[in-house]
C-alpha cells in the first residue's frame, strides 16, 4: 500500500524508544554468532569464515533480492545460506508464517518445512563485528530499491499509511508499501493492552505516526495511539479523589481488577477495596470482564499514569 504523507508537529512526537525497545522485537528471535555456530555446526572461527562481508554489505546498501537456500531453523526463525552470503531470518518476516501464539510443536513442524527450499531474501542488518546478518522475506516483496528509497523519504514526525502484516506478542508490523515499520505494543493504545491482536489484526488497513526512522539499523518506529489526544493529559481536570464514577471491567487478577472509563484510561481496583462476601476469595465469582460498575477515585497520578480505583458497587 502507498505511503500518503501529512507531517505532524514534531513537537507532538516524543523521546523516541533507545536500544532497549527495539531489543525487545527480537526477544525470540535473535541469532548472534555464537547461537548461529551451533545451529550451522560450524567452526570457532564464527561465520566470517563464510561470509563475503563486502558482499552483504553491498546487499543492504543497494537494497538487493537475493536467493538463499534454507539449511536449518531454531524456534526463532530459518538459517539460510547461498555462495557468499549466510545468516538469520525471523519468524515475523516470513511470508507464509505470521509470528502468532499458537501450538509449539506446529510451529516447529512449520519451520522445518523450509529446509531445502530456496528463498528471495532481503538484507536488513548486517553487522560484522557480532557476525550478525538478518534478512526478510517480507521486504523481499517490494523489488530492488523500493525499501531503500523509502528509507531515504520517510521522516519522524509524519502519518503514514499501510497494512498490518503480522502481529506479535511485542507489537505489529506495518508494510509501508516495501518497508515495514514496527508500531509496539506500548504504541497502540493509550490504555492497557493485554496483547496487540485486542488491537490490529493481519490484513488491517492502518494511519500510524512515525516515530524514529534507522536506514543504519534497518528500522522504522511507529505509533497508533499518538495520533489520538493523550487522555492523561486532560484527566486531572475532569476527575478528582473522591469522585464516584462509571467504569468497565476489562480484566480481572487475583490482587483485584483493572477497569476502564470512558475516557479510555484504565485504572486497578484493589481487592482491599472490594466488599466480598464472607468466604469469597475468587473476585471472578463476583465479577467478570465486561461487567459495568461504579468505581471511586482513589489517587490519580498523570505523570505516571497511575489511577487506583475503589469498588462502590457492580450494576
Amino acid at each position: 500500500m502507498a505511503v500518503r504523507r501529512s507531517v505532524a508537529s514534531i513537537e507532538e512526537v516524543e523521546m523516541p524508544m533507545d536500544e532497549g525497545w527495539w531489543a525487545s522485537v527480537l526477544a525470540d528471535e535473535q541469532v548472534y554468532g555464537e547461537n548461529l555456530l551451533r545451529s550451522s555446526g560450524a567452526k570457532s572461527t564464527g561465520i566470517s569464515a563464510s561470509v563475503n562481508w563486502a558482499k552483504a554489505r553491498q546487499y543492504l546498501e543497494n537494497d538487493e533480492v537475493v536467493k538463499l537456500e534454507v539449511y536449518g531453523f531454531n524456534r526463532g526463525g530459518l538459517l539460510v545460506r547461498g555462495e557468499d552470503i549466510q545468516g538469520f531470518v525471523p519468524v515475523s518476516h516470513l511470508v507464509e508464517m505470521p509470528c502468532v501464539p499458537g501450538d509449539e510443536e506446529q510451529r516447529r513442524q512449520s519451520l522445518a518445512n523450509y529446509v531445502g527450499r530456496i528463498l528471495s531474501l532481503k538484507v536488513i542488518e548486517c553487522e560484522m563485528q557480532s557476525e550478525r546478518i538478518v534478512l526478510s522475506e517480507r521486504a523481499a516483496l517490494a523489488g530492488e530499491g523500493k525499501r531503500r528509497q523509502l528509507f531515504s523519504t520517510l521522516r519522524a514526525g509524519e502519518i503514514v499509511n499501510g497494512t498490518v502484516t503480522n502481529v506479535t506478542d511485542f507489537g505489529a508490523f506495518v508494510d509501508l508499501g516495501g518497508l515495514e515499520g514496527l508500531i509496539h505494543v506500548s504504541e497502540l493504545s493509550w490504555g492497557r493492552v493485554q496483547h496487540p491482536t485486542d488491537i490490529l489484526r493481519v490484513g488491517d488497513p492502518v494511519r500510524a505516526l512515525v516515530l524514529t526512522v534507522s536506514a543504519e539499523n534497518g528500522r522504522v518506529a511507529l505509533s497508533l495511539k499518538r495520533l489520538c489526544p493523550n487522555p492523561w493529559e486532560a484527566l486531572p481536570q475532569i476527575y478528582r479523589p473522591g469522585d464516584v464514577v462509571e467504569a468497565e471491567v476489562t480484566a480481572i487478577m487475583r490482587f483485584g481488577a483493572f477497569a476502564r472509563l470512558k475516557e479510555g484510561v484504565e485504572g486497578l481496583i484493589h481487592i482491599s477495596t472490594m466488599s466480598l462476601p464472607d468466604g469469597v476469595k475468587d473476585i471472578e465469582k463476583v465479577m467478570t470482564v465486561g461487567q459495568k460498575v461504579q468505581v471511586r477515585i482513589l489517587h490519580l497520578d498523570a505523570e505516571r499514569r497511575r489511577l487506583g480505583l475503589g469498588l462502590v458497587r457492580i450494576e
